[in-house]
């Protein structure tokens, strides 16, 4: 699923990123949430976001979601990225698949 599927290409870029009629404001990530450890498992793992959301809008969540304060959360079982981040931004560098997958843990998983 690409993130342009509900938008129209209108020029000869193969992404909108260069056009100035792409209202980026409305491209939205899929986020997939996978637990780690002994982290509870969320009955819906996947969900949308608007790009321009900053990662602190996901960590939130999931500290809502799971009654934690205490949350460890990485991108690809890799990093734990800077909650100002942009989720655009995280997606464009380490997404694949139609997706930034984002895995949550109770304890420290990797360092």
């Amino acid at each position: 699923m690409s993130r342009f599927d509900d938008q129209t290409l209108c020029c000869p870029f193969e992404s909108n990123w260069g056009c100035p009629h792409t209202k980026t404001s409305q491209i939205q990530v899929v986020v997939h949430l996978r637990a780690t450890g002994d982290a509870p498992i969320l009955k819906q793992a996947k969900f949308k976001i608007l790009g321009t959301d900053k990662f602190a809008k996901v960590i939130d969540f999931l500290r809502r979601q799971l009654h934690r304060d205490t949350l460890f959360v990485y991108v690809n079982s890799a990093f734990s990225p800077n909650p100002d981040e942009l989720v655009i931004d995280l997606y464009d560098n380490f997404g694949f698949d139609g997706k930034l997958v984002v895995n949550y843990a109770c304890s420290m998983a990797w360092g």
